[in-house]
């Protein structure tokens, strides 16, 4: 499926232009429907959910091959016609090398961005050292200005998600990665203004996203009050999904009850919206 006649170079270059001011939502689909639902709702870029995608291929998050995750980008990025931002988790290799070669591969799939986690998957020991996290980061940003520069990179300290909510570890690591090529800095698990704005303060001038993958008291204009340049919500939509799927089938399954319907989206909604949909996309 081809998108509209939106080039991949002008999709880079909104994507950069959308983090010089003010604040943008960029939600994540899991998949083309969802990404052309959330296209069609007026949203002017959006990110992939590793976690989303894998759910939907019946794997835990970070449980997918590098050849889906591309195959995946590849086609969330020929069915859109805004930019597409490649939750890349740890770039699937440990050393510096194996990461250029992935966001080598992930540029080509024609991604507007690109996020590289300091994450190991190991129990024993979560994170990597900061030093290594900078080294992959610097193979990131090579492989970027070679293969496709106009391409964001976004360096992702995951302290807060692997139990080591350490604001000073955390700031300190996203202005190494900032140092290192970084163009966007992001640390999922931030939730209170005063984090928030620290961490804000503390990368500038460079764009901040945050994770907002839960019920929060914070509005749109109230993180980008705070400085935020972007809001993204992870998995979040996708467990949203899930989680009216799941309470709906349990009805049946344990009570033989089908009123779980009742806040199921029309058909006729869903019919109408992607009829026009695939009108526009044949023009």
């Amino acid at each position: 499926m081809q998108s509209a006649l939106v080039s991949v170079a002008d999709k880079r270059q909104a994507f950069r232009r959308l983090h010089e001011a003010g604040c943008f939502v960029i939600p994540n689909p899991w998949d083309i429907g969802s990404a052309r639902m959330l296209q069609g709702l007026g949203f002017k870029a959006l990110a992939t959910t590793s976690s989303g995608f894998a759910w939907s291929q019946a794997r835990p998050d970070n449980g997918i091959s590098r050849e889906m995750a591309l195959l995946h980008l590849a086609e969330m990025v020929a069915a859109t016609d805004v930019p597409i931002n490649a939750d890349f988790e740890s770039g699937f290799a440990a050393d510096p090398a194996g990461v250029a070669q992935s966001v080598r591969l992930a540029v080509e799939t024609g991604v507007a961005g690109l996020s590289i986690e300091d994450s190991t998957g190991q129990a024993a020991a979560p994170l990597f050292s900061v030093e290594e996290a900078v080294e992959r980061l610097r193979a990131a940003r090579r492989a970027i200005d070679r293969a496709g520069p106009d391409t964001l990179l976004v360096g992702r300290a995951e302290c807060y998600l692997v139990g080591r909510p350490d604001l000073q570890e955390t700031i300190a690591r996203l202005q190494a990665y900032a140092n290192a090529g970084a163009d966007c800095l992001y640390a999922p698990g931030l939730r209170t203004r005063d984090e928030i704005a620290a961490v804000v303060a503390a990368v500038a001038p460079k764009p901040v996203n945050l994770l907002v993958g839960w019920a929060s008291d914070l509005s749109v204009a109230d993180i980008s009050a705070l400085g935020v340049r972007r809001i993204s919500i992870g998995g979040a939509l996708a467990r949203a999904a899930w989680g009216g799927f799941m309470r709906a089938a349990r009805l049946i399954a344990e009570e033989g009850r089908f009123d779980g319907f009742a806040q199921a989206a029309a058909g006729n909604e869903l019919n109408a919206f992607f009829a026009a949909d695939l009108d526009a996309r044949s023009k």
